[in-house]
């Protein structure tokens, strides 16, 4: 199967893709769109695009398990994507993610520009690969 991965922000929404082959998430892109409706259809050309089997939507989750008013737009917002692409839609647990991404950039050496377009789009690759690895350890 293929996924596409999305990390859900107010302006900025990283993109990566990935498939249950090679568990590999790469990076797509980062779309920079405050507004849902531009969101939804520059996200709309990569369904079709990329093909997905599934989106991968991560799911802000506060350190305690619990969700707040973050986790609910998340939730909303896979809801609008699952209509409106008729695709399977999977909520998957972010935390640390953005911790994570930003960790991989500050050791790449790119400067704090390279790093801005890119953080995004790394923290969707660890939201996908989380999802990859606990279906692996429920395997």
């Amino acid at each position: 199967m293929r996924y596409l991965a999305i990390d859900l922000g107010d302006r900025r929404t990283g993109v990566a893709c990935g498939d249950d082959i090679l568990l590999l998430p790469s990076p797509i892109e980062v779309i920079d769109a405050s507004i849902r409706e531009m969101l939804l259809a520059r996200l709309e050309i990569l369904v079709r695009e990329y093909g997905p089997d599934a989106l991968v939507v991560g799911l802000p989750v506060n350190m305690d398990g619990t969700e707040g008013p973050r986790a609910k737009m998340a939730r909303e917002f896979a809801d609008q994507c699952a209509k409106r692409f008729s695709i399977k839609t999977i909520m998957q647990d972010e935390r640390l993610t953005s911790f994570a991404a930003e960790f991989s950039l500050n050791q790449s050496g790119r400067t704090h520009g390279q790093k801005k377009k890119l953080r995004d789009a790394l923290a969707a690759c660890e939201v996908l690969k989380d999802y990859f690895q606990s279906r692996a350890e429920e395997a």
